[in-house]
């Protein structure tokens, strides 16, 4: 499973930017990760990477923003959903399968409802430095293989350090 380290917020959010330059309408990307992990960081330049203007904020209230960009982002939070079945009531069809990308902040607690082909992103926060990430990239399906491939290349471009996971300022 590739993975990526990142140094600060603003490398989180860097990468996601990199990625949404790369998605395509009906991808589905799911952030898995404790509280504190970076996943609004990692959403938030999703959304710059898809050209949405504005603040961009995670809809743990609300379950659901839906933002425009060149293609239309539906970010969901499930963090407060008691029960997969509570995302029905959402109707959560349109945004998985719709004309948008869709990214899903814990994902992990609605697994058996997913499409079986997504990007799973693990955003973890390293004991030895506060503002260190490690983004584990599990690519589900062939279109998800060719992306993470897509990404890391594009990630990695002039980064002399790629090649041990590193991204970002100090990585490149």
């Amino acid at each position: 499973m590739p993975a990526l380290l990142t140094y600060a917020p603003e490398d989180t959010a860097e990468l996601g930017r990199k990625l949404g330059g790369l998605l395509l309408a009906g991808d589905l990307i799911c952030l898995i990760g404790e509280l504190g992990a970076g996943k609004t960081s990692f959403a938030q330049g999703v959304a710059r990477g898809l050209g949405v203007e504005g603040q961009v904020r995670s809809p743990s209230f609300t379950l659901i923003h839906e933002y425009y960009g060149r293609l239309p982002l539906y970010h969901l939070d499930l963090y407060r959903l008691n029960d997969p079945s509570e995302l029905e009531d959402l109707g959560y069809e349109e945004y998985f399968y719709g004309d948008g990308v869709a990214l899903v902040e814990w994902a992990d607690r609605v697994r058996e409802v997913l499409p079986e082909e997504r990007l799973d992103i693990y955003i973890d926060r390293l004991a030895e430095d506060e503002d260190c990430r490690k983004l584990k990239l599990a690519p589900r399906g062939e279109r998800y293989r060719r992306l993470v491939e897509e990404l890391m290349d594009v990630a990695c471009a002039g980064n002399r350090n790629c090649d041990t996971g590193c991204f970002g300022s100090r990585g490149i």
